[in-house]
């Protein structure tokens, strides 16, 4: 396994990070024990996880995921083996059974209390802001539409305030963003750096994978300038990347088979693309996973590429990611369909 830094700490952190959102939903808690023991042993000491999941979010398996992973904690004793990384869920009508009172100090604390109570654990290494709570443009949406009444930013210090004191109290280690913009990141940036004693964002959590690329424009050149690592999400698109769903298939228990909406990463431009890179995988010796994991892996802003799998045989394909290196050849493959179809599923 290989492993990396995460910026301005001696934190240790593996390449892969073990993703959980499908325990509690599409895996029973004995299949997520399971993925836990395993990518323990092959070095995986990166997890993440939030109270929103297990996705797709519902009040009856609210924090199911937590739990699961807690439980797991409880039963091995392997709390200080792992860097743990968990979520606030932000405001959006979806999540209203959670609370609607966004990032406001005391929805902070009630996060991060509840994520500590159901993980069984003291400590979080790294806590996230899930989603911004400001209009602005996230999980898909290419555009941005400006609202003029919007003033989210004057909220922004309260909530490293906040994030400051849970630190202080020792709750949690460090502090991270996700599906964040541009504009989002410098700004969390700036006011950390007006104000010292305010905590700093080190980590951002955003998708990046071969069918949205779109981390590459803005802000890669801020994650490299300013040390801020991706984490990067669904490096496989909902599963897409790894070719299952080519010529119309829908394999039984796949995501966008179970949940038809989590259509994202299926556009016409998206399978088009997708069926290119299953091809020149299968022109090299990799499987289209491989090649898609191993890509993202390679990158530099890249703190640590977050997969996620349903079966064993999924787990294992993606952490063995790690050990693939990607020759010239095809890296320019990747570069030239890239150039034929960029960023078709943002």
């Amino acid at each position: 396994m290989i492993y990396t830094k995460l910026p301005h700490t001696d934190i240790e952190v593996s390449k892969i990070c073990l993703g959980t959102m499908t325990w509690g939903k599409q895996n029973t808690e004995a299949e997520a024990f399971e993925q836990m023991d395993y990518a323990l042993e092959q070095g995986v000491n990166f997890f993440d996880t939030a109270e929103l999941y297990p996705i797709p979010a519902h009040p009856d398996r609210y924090a199911h995921t937590e739990i699961i992973i807690g439980n797991w904690l409880k039963k091995t004793g392997n709390r200080d083996k792992v860097v743990l990384a968990s979520k606030i869920a932000g405001r959006a009508p979806l999540t209203k059974f959670i609370r609607e009172t966004g990032f406001s100090r005391e929805s902070i604390i009630e996060a991060v209390e509840g994520s500590l109570q159901r993980l069984q654990t003291d400590h979080l290494d790294l806590y996230q802001l899930h989603w911004p709570e400001r209009s602005t443009n996230y999980f898909g949406q290419r555009g941005y539409t400006h609202d003029p009444s919007d003033h989210w930013e004057d909220n922004i210090h309260q909530v490293l305030e906040t994030l400051s004191e849970l630190i202080a109290e020792g709750k949690i280690g460090q502090v991270g963003l996700s599906n964040e913009t541009p504009w989002g990141v410098m700004r969390f940036l700036e006011e950390g750096k007006v104000h010292i004693k305010l905590p700093r964002m080190i980590t951002i959590q955003n998708p990046y994978s071969l069918l949205n690329r779109l981390f590459e424009v803005g802000l890669s050149e801020i994650s490299m300038r300013s040390k801020i690592g991706l984490l990067a999400y669904s490096p496989l698109g909902f599963g897409v990347l790894s070719g299952k769903y080519l010529g119309g298939k829908q394999p039984a228990d796949a995501r966008i088979t179970l949940f038809p909406n989590y259509n994202r990463y299926s556009n016409d431009n998206a399978v088009e693309a997708t069926r290119k890179y299953a091809a020149l995988a299968a022109d090299h010796g990799l499987t289209p996973a491989q090649m898609a994991l191993a890509f993202v892996n390679s990158r530099p802003f890249v703190t640590s590429n977050i997969i996620g799998a349903t079966t064993m045989e999924q787990l294992k394909e993606n952490i063995g990611s790690a050990d693939i290196e990607l020759t010239d050849e095809v890296l320019k493959g990747i570069e030239k369909i890239h150039s034929q179809t960029p960023n078709p599923a943002p």
